[in-house]
């Protein structure tokens, strides 16, 4: 694929707790073949070290991505295979003139996965102190997708205040508040419902968990 064809996902790490999230929308992104454009927070790379001991670096970026998203939710390497040819552009958070800084540059929305309450207000109030939010701002103003992925708790008024002002601007204010009605019988399945929820929000197909069919007891009668 040329990159005059190439239309991605923004997918944006902030630092709060919650990266297997992150990884599990990744894969379904990359699974569904989509082309995606990523961008690491300085802080998501403090907390993706301390939660995987993966230390994510800009000139080992590929590398570091691989061992990521082979890991699954409860910390256990080579759970998941990722294609050698996944279809993935890295951005350094500190390069305001990547591509994704600029209305121009052709993406589908961006999400951000998961988003810390500091992302939340940077993206209100529109300070752009970073790639991500830059990228963000940017989606907003040009009336595109984006999805932010709220991960931290309590939430105070501000941080309430700010999450009604992202609704208002047209994100979507999505809690990673995971599910129980699809059976989940391990962590992985909790983390695929939140992912699965994000990657519904964007209108990307997937199949990371059993969707509410009005049936009562559906999860118990699984077979699995």
């Amino acid at each position: 694929m040329t990159d005059a064809d190439r239309t991605p996902w923004i997918v944006g790490v902030s630092g709060a707790s919650g990266t297997p999230y992150a990884a599990a929308v990744l894969r379904g992104l990359l699974d569904a073949g989509e082309s995606v454009d990523l961008v690491v927070s300085r802080a998501s790379r403090l907390t993706l070290l301390d939660e995987t001991g993966i230390a994510f670096r800009d000139a080992h970026w590929r590398e570091g991505l691989r061992t990521w998203l082979a890991r699954g939710a409860d910390g256990k390497p080579g759970t998941f295979e990722v294609a050698e040819d996944a279809d993935v552009r890295h951005w350094a958070a500190g390069d305001l003139a990547a591509g994704p800084s600029s209305g121009s540059y052709p993406v589908k929305g961006m999400l951000i996965v998961p988003a810390s309450t500091a992302c939340v207000a940077g993206v209100a109030l529109g300070l752009s102190k970073d790639l991500l939010q830059r990228a963000a701002s940017v989606t907003l103003k040009e009336r595109r997708k984006l999805v932010v992925a709220v991960r931290e708790t309590p939430l105070n008024g501000q941080t309430l205040k700010q999450l009604v002002a992202l609704d208002e601007a047209g994100a979507v204010v999505l809690p990673a508040s995971p599910a129980f009605y699809a059976g989940a019988t391990h962590i992985q399945d909790l983390v695929d419902f939140v992912a699965g929820r994000v990657l519904d929000a964007a209108g990307v197909p997937h199949r990371l968990y059993r969707r509410w069919e009005g049936e009562l007891g559906g999860a118990q009668s699984r077979g699995d």
